[in-house]
């Protein structure tokens, strides 16, 4: 699977739920994440080139577009995703809403460990690596026999140019 190398470099991000939760497990919850990914995708906030939402973390290569920085990208997915996912468990599945709950200074709610893993990926061989690995995640949990399978990734894109979440297009 040969991608094109971008000219800026892009990030290999990682954000898992908090004590490794399936969070994501059910299809509605995943759906909140590729909202929010449209939504920075078409707001021109960040380019994305791949992504996969297992049930308890997500990986991402993404890149912030002109006028924003890292951070702020993901700032705004962080904190958009949490908060729709914390409303959908307080209506949906109180006790894995309850299992959320935290005696945090800053806060009394928290969906993501803090500090998700953001890489730098300075050349075109890690990058490829990345996308590799990403694609192949839920193959590799026994999620789904090839990875263009798995609706949730990016590697039906990759394998025929479907973009059924409008998440790389423009």
């Amino acid at each position: 699977m040969p991608t094109t190398y971008p000219t800026e470099w892009p990030y290999f991000f990682t954000a898992t739920n908090l004590n490794w939760l399936p969070i994501l497990q059910h299809d509605e919850r995943k759906n909140i994440i590729i909202d929010s990914l449209r939504y920075l995708r078409l707001n021109k906030i960040i380019r994305l080139h791949a992504f996969v939402i297992m049930t308890n973390h997500i990986h991402l290569i993404w890149q912030p577009m002109t006028g924003y920085t890292k951070e702020k990208m993901q700032f705004l997915f962080m904190k958009y995703t949490a908060q729709q996912i914390k409303f959908h468990l307080e209506v949906n599945d109180h006790l894995l809403y309850l299992q959320c709950l935290v005696n945090k200074k800053d806060r009394k709610f928290q969906i993501w460990k803090r500090k998700p893993l953001s890489i730098e990926l300075f050349t075109p061989a890690v990058y490829q690596q990345k996308i590799e690995y990403i694609l192949n995640n839920p193959v590799k949990a026994g999620l789904s026999k090839y990875a263009e399978e798995y609706k949730y990734s990016s590697a039906r894109f990759y394998y025929d140019g479907k973009d059924e979440f409008d998440l790389f297009s423009g």
